[in-house]
């Protein structure tokens, strides 16, 4: 089983590249953003530890996290936001750890996808054997995330901003596929890649 990174900034299209890999190939994918989510459910550690820094406050009714009053809480404050990260990111790493080696033991798939934006900047390229970057170029971002979220252009390039450059994504992985145009060219790419 080869774990693969699948990283690139908002609206490249990673989540579209790992869902026609799922119907094309025998993979198990994990999205980032569904780990963290996972740790911030009641009974581990991870909520534990953030419910002590943070207070109750930042619970729904049902005692569950609520994330937007996590960011309000810890938005423009740089020493809160460090705290929560030192809590949230080792947790996420340990139950992406979890779910390779069940996947491995398993051994029902050949490729553990993993997707995520921040996959360099968090030092997964130690947990995969390979890190993909997804490229499109920006006129294709921004449209894609004008016309599927709604987003302003203010939105857009404040996201951006946020993120890798091009060229840091290019540095931190093994192989770029550029997704500015149909899904079949990049599953093409993808296809000469893995030597299928």
């Amino acid at each position: 089983m080869k774990v693969i990174g699948i990283t690139g900034g908002v609206g490249s299209g990673k989540s579209s590249i790992v869902k026609e890999m799922a119907k094309r190939f025998r993979c198990r994918i994990l999205m980032a953003d569904d780990a963290a989510h996972a740790v911030y459910l009641p009974g581990n550690k991870c909520y534990d530890e953030l419910v002590a820094l943070l207070s109750e406050e930042i619970l729904d009714e049902d005692g569950s996290i609520d994330k937007k009053k996590m960011s309000s809480l810890i938005f423009d404050n740089e020493e809160l936001l460090s705290a929560v990260n030192s809590i949230v990111h080792p947790a996420v790493k340990i139950y992406i750890l979890d779910r390779i080696d069940e996947a491995r033991k398993a051994d029902d798939c050949d490729f553990f996808l993993l997707e995520a934006a921040l996959l360099i900047e968090c030092g997964y390229n130690d947990i995969v054997d390979e890190m993909w970057f997804v490229y499109a170029s920006d006129e294709v971002r921004r449209e894609r995330l004008r016309s599927s979220r709604g987003y302003s252009d203010e939105k857009i390039d404040s996201i951006m901003r946020s993120q890798l450059s091009d060229e840091e994504f290019i540095k931190g992985s093994d192989f770029m596929i550029d997704n500015s145009f149909s899904i079949e060219n990049s599953i093409m790419q993808i296809e000469k890649r893995i030597g299928k």
